[in-house]
């Protein structure tokens, strides 16, 4: 869950809570906004376990510390990676508050968790990225905003280290590249996902306009206060896809 959202954890049922430093491996998450433990539980009558809090790059972790926690989550068994952050809008028509599903990213920083030895047992050396969100998941999550009655925006999110907000050549730049949206995690969650096989989706709750494009000043207060206003949109989101979800499994 990304920075505000990680109200949606309380609605888990049967919920047990794990702080992440009683989890071997698991780097502390330092960020205010993020809890910073395992929830385990059901939602949408489906069996969940939902990291309250995710670590940052630009918090001093090392990339590969990052793959623990998703590799731990493969390892008791989840199938499916279901990702959340807060991000900055590039396109103006997608203000604050509006939930924008990934349908690709690009990864500016040039730093990937999977750079060192790689051990085959987990995954393959090289492995393909093309569908890395998948297309049926993103499906079934348009079909449920659909019965909620809510705009689901898809686009390109784009990864930046932090923890500096971009300037505005920057954002004009990311632009030209064909970015919707910029943050500063998600993607290497999704690298680790899916070199060790996991399926992957993706949502973005726009907390701001990017740089140069609005009149207001850029702040991580913001990014909070906007993250909880969307929390309710995003938990019946997610609540309606799982139940759907389950009701295919």
């Amino acid at each position: 869950m990304g920075s505000g959202l990680g109200s949606l954890a309380d609605s888990i049922t049967d919920a047990i809570r794990i702080p992440y430093q009683e989890l071997p491996g698991f780097p502390p998450s330092t960020v205010v906004g993020h809890a910073g433990q395992l929830v385990i539980g059901k939602l949408g009558g489906v069996d969940i376990a939902c990291m309250q809090g995710r670590m940052h790059i630009y918090e001093g972790h090392s990339p590969s510390s990052l793959a623990v926690a998703i590799r731990t989550l493969k390892a008791i068994g989840c199938q499916t990676l279901f990702l959340t952050n807060a991000a900055g809008s590039l396109d103006a028509s997608m203000g604050p508050g509006s939930l924008m599903m990934l349908n690709d990213h690009i990864n500016f920083t040039g730093l990937s968790p999977l750079i060192g030895p790689n051990d085959e047992a987990i995954g393959p050396r090289f492995f393909d990225m093309v569908d890395a969100y998948d297309p049926e998941i993103r499906h079934q999550l348009s079909a449920a905003a659909e019965q909620e009655g809510m705009t689901l925006h898809e686009g390109v999110y784009l990864w930046t280290t932090g923890p500096a907000f971009e300037t505005p050549a920057e954002i004009r730049m990311f632009r030209m590249m064909g970015a919707n949206a910029v943050g500063m995690s998600t993607v290497p969650e999704c690298l680790v996902a899916r070199h060790c096989g996991m399926d992957v989706v993706a949502i973005s709750t726009i907390t701001n306009l990017a740089a140069g494009m609005g009149d207001t000043k850029i702040t991580h207060d913001e990014t909070l206060e906007q993250g909880k206003l969307a929390a309710d949109k995003l938990i019946g989101l997610i609540t309606r896809f799982l139940a759907g979800w389950n009701n295919e499994k």
